[in-house]
């Protein structure tokens, strides 16, 4: 089958078919080349990375269990303090580094003012992370 003539007498219907083999060529080139270049794109340095552990190191604060009785007695921890007292151990507390959280546990028939009171003292202190602490039907506070 002729591509064309300079014949003008006879007028041949133009060619319909892709010529498909310029393009395998291409791509068989291309080919070649990914071929023999895939194994150089691979090569790795090695390098010695740390080891590193998946678990959080989560390190809680200390805190002061506080204690607030019905009849107005205080606890630090589980031992009776005195109310003047407060206000020196709020502070000592408030130095340390990190700051312990004071965790006030009030019966539930103590008078409101006497835990403003601690709240305000342990605030004016410099405790700055105050917490209620409550369990169940009463809140009875560590004799």
């Amino acid at each position: 089958m002729a591509m064309g003539s300079f014949d003008n007498r006879r007028h041949a219907p133009p060619m319909a078919d892709m010529n498909v083999v310029p393009l395998v060529d291409v791509m068989l080139v291309l080919l070649v080349i990914f071929i023999v270049t895939a194994p150089l794109l691979t090569h790795a340095v090695k390098i010695d990375l740390p080891k590193a552990s998946s678990s959080a190191n989560i390190t809680k604060p200390e805190h002061i269990e506080f204690g607030i009785r019905e009849n107005g007695e205080l606890f630090w921890n589980g031992e009776p303090v005195p109310l003047a007292e407060l206000q020196p151990r709020f502070a000592a507390e408030a130095k340390r580094q990190p700051q312990p959280e004071l965790h006030l546990r009030a019966d539930r028939n103590a008078r409101y003012d006497s835990v403003a009171q601690v709240m305000s003292t342990a605030a004016k202190a410099g405790l700055t992370r105050i917490g209620f602490v409550t369990s169940g039907t009463d809140a009875n506070p560590r004799p």
